[in-house]
């Protein structure tokens, strides 16, 4: 059952066996993967079927550092998912294993395990496995650049054609007996009594303030919220839930990312869509750069990437990314590109069509806002014109002279980045979550010894020479967050040194756990929402266990 407080302050019942706080991917998934278990639950969103002025208040932080976007903390049912791109890849064997040049013993999983988890996950509608690892062969052979790498190597990213939105796809969960939607039901803290979390008390847009009462909690609203959460709730720690050796809200990794570098080519492209991005087969994506492991191990570096975006004569036009996201939102015309995708590939012809979504594109808009995409669109006639050709005609294919960097940065866990609870309030008179982060010199010099590298071997490849002054750049300009907000309640074996263990279980709290990117001890740089999934999945196969163990002892 749905249950919306904004209408109504009674809610259909208050003892679970378990409450999921969220409803982003994490939350979702759980709800999927546990509506068949015998266990009754309810998911907390704090937000309702729409955004609402209370809900994006709500969402506002105090940032330092990397300025942290609005639109990254969604306060809506669906969460973050109701605004992504869809863009996704795997973890690395590096991002999982011992680095001890950062000074951590990597996850508490091995890569081996994880591997399990993303084969389960691609029934979320994300890539399958064997795509991400050598399965686009095909797509590499077009073009003029068949590369081989001494130190370099590729990475894939896909998304599916149309991103998966969590709420729409998987909210038939809430039609089955003993599992509950609570929208408009803002989490306030944990409550606890003999040493266990019985209860979480609940405030609605009415005024009214609800307690739910559950065998067990999970944490699954996002890498900033899961922490400020956890940090307001102080029954049981007068610094926080689990928070007894101050490891709640450190160790905030991102992807800061941004462009820098251009690559003149030796000799005009018309055809890279391996390298440049395509719909091809189902799903959008493109192969990034990064170092070889071994390169990263010897060099004591991170595990950046960067990827090449072809300019074309209308790249840059608020016009061209305009029309983009007008089209995005008719069915119709992305039927038709995605019916053509299946049958052939469609190539990119502006990085506005996929892959890493711009401001405009992310930001809510009114009526007023999306005509003034339309009037953008006639502002910028020309170059729209000359865009709207080469894409409707695909035959028609533009050369390509230049390719700029975008460039993703990986973040070594630095305990210093972090959320706290700041000085303003809320609405509902709660801390507002206040965040530290940026690049250290590390995480730096790591990019800047893959554009060093990238120097080298695009000019032996044959490709072009590369342009960049990033070593000298001050202040330094990848500085754009990309909203994965990791590793604030890392997991871990030490409780000294991590927040929950392997389980995903806070440490010395026997029916809490925390799901989402806030659990990853080390990020890598790929987008995170395919592991989240995987390790959702996980997470929920141990409640199976534990809490239905519970419920036959009760019984």
């Amino acid at each position: 059952m749905i249950h919306d407080f904004a209408e109504s302050d009674a809610p259909p019942r208050r003892e679970y066996d378990l409450a999921i706080v969220g409803s982003g991917p994490a939350g979702m998934t759980l709800a999927r993967e546990l509506a068949d278990s015998g266990l009754s639950f309810v998911v907390l969103e704090s937000g309702r079927r729409k955004p609402t002025a209370l809900g994006d208040r709500l969402r506002r932080v105090e940032s330092e550092g990397i300025h942290v976007k609005d639109y990254s903390r969604e306060r809506v049912f669906g969460g973050a998912s109701t605004t992504w791109a869809g863009l996704a890849s795997p973890l690395d064997p590096i991002d999982l294993g011992p680095r001890p040049w950062l000074g951590s013993a990597g996850w508490p999983i091995e890569h081996a395990e994880l591997l399990r988890w993303y084969a389960e996950a691609a029934r979320y509608r994300f890539a399958p496995l064997e795509r991400f690892f050598g399965g686009l062969a095909d797509l590499r052979a077009r073009g003029a650049w068949q590369p081989t790498f001494a130190a370099l190597e590729e990475k894939l990213f896909l998304a599916a054609a149309e991103p998966q939105n969590f709420a729409r796809e998987h909210g038939e969960v809430f039609t089955r007996d003993g599992v509950d939607l609570w929208l408009d039901a803002t989490v306030l803290a944990l409550r606890s009594r003999n040493g266990v979390v019985d209860r979480a008390d609940v405030r609605t847009s009415r005024g009214a303030t609800v307690d739910v009462r559950a065998r067990g909690f999970v944490l699954a609203t996002g890498g900033l919220e899961n922490a400020r959460l956890l940090l307001v709730s102080r029954d049981l720690c007068e610094r926080g839930l689990g928070n007894e050796h101050d490891q709640v809200g450190r160790w905030l990794m991102n992807h800061p990312k941004n462009y820098h570098g251009l690559v003149k080519l030796a000799r005009p492209l018309v055809e890279l869509p391996y390298f440049f991005g395509a719909l091809h087969r189902g799903f959008a994506g493109y192969a990034g750069l990064r170092l070889r492991e071994d390169v990263q191990r010897e060099r004591g570096l991170l595990n950046s990437y960067v990827r090449f975006e072809p300019l074309f004569p209308w790249s840059n036009s608020i016009g061209v990314e305009s029309l983009v996201a007008l089209a995005k939102r008719s069915k119709l015309v992305m039927g038709r590109v995605r019916g053509k995708a299946r049958e052939a590939t469609v190539e990119l012809r502006d990085y506005a069509e996929t892959g890493d979504d711009s401001d405009l594109q992310n930001q809510r808009k009114s009526a007023s806002g999306w005509l003034g995409l339309g009037w953008n669109v006639l502002a910028d006639a020309p170059k729209v014109t000359r865009y709207a050709y080469h894409r409707a005609l695909g035959r028609s294919k533009p050369k390509v002279r230049t390719v700029r960097l975008r460039n993703f940065m990986e973040m070594e866990p630095d305990a210093g980045n972090r959320v706290k609870l700041g000085a303003e309030r809320d609405e509902y008179g709660q801390p507002l979550t206040h965040v530290r982060h940026a690049p250290s010199e590390r995480d730096r010099r790591s990019l800047v010894e893959l554009h060093r590298v990238l120097v080298e071997e695009l000019a032996a490849t044959g490709l072009g020479k590369l342009e960049t002054e990033l070593e000298r750049a001050d202040p330094w300009p990848i500085d754009q967050d990309a909203s994965h907000h990791l590793g604030t309640t890392r997991m871990g074996l030490d409780p000294a040194a991590s927040v929950v263990d392997p389980d995903l279980k806070v440490h010395d709290v026997p029916n809490v756990w925390v799901a989402g990117g806030s659990v990853f001890p080390t990020s890598g740089s790929a987008n995170p929402t395919f592991t989240i999934t995987a390790l959702s999945i996980r997470l929920a196969t141990h409640l199976r266990s534990v809490l239905g163990a519970r419920k036959a002892t009760v019984a």
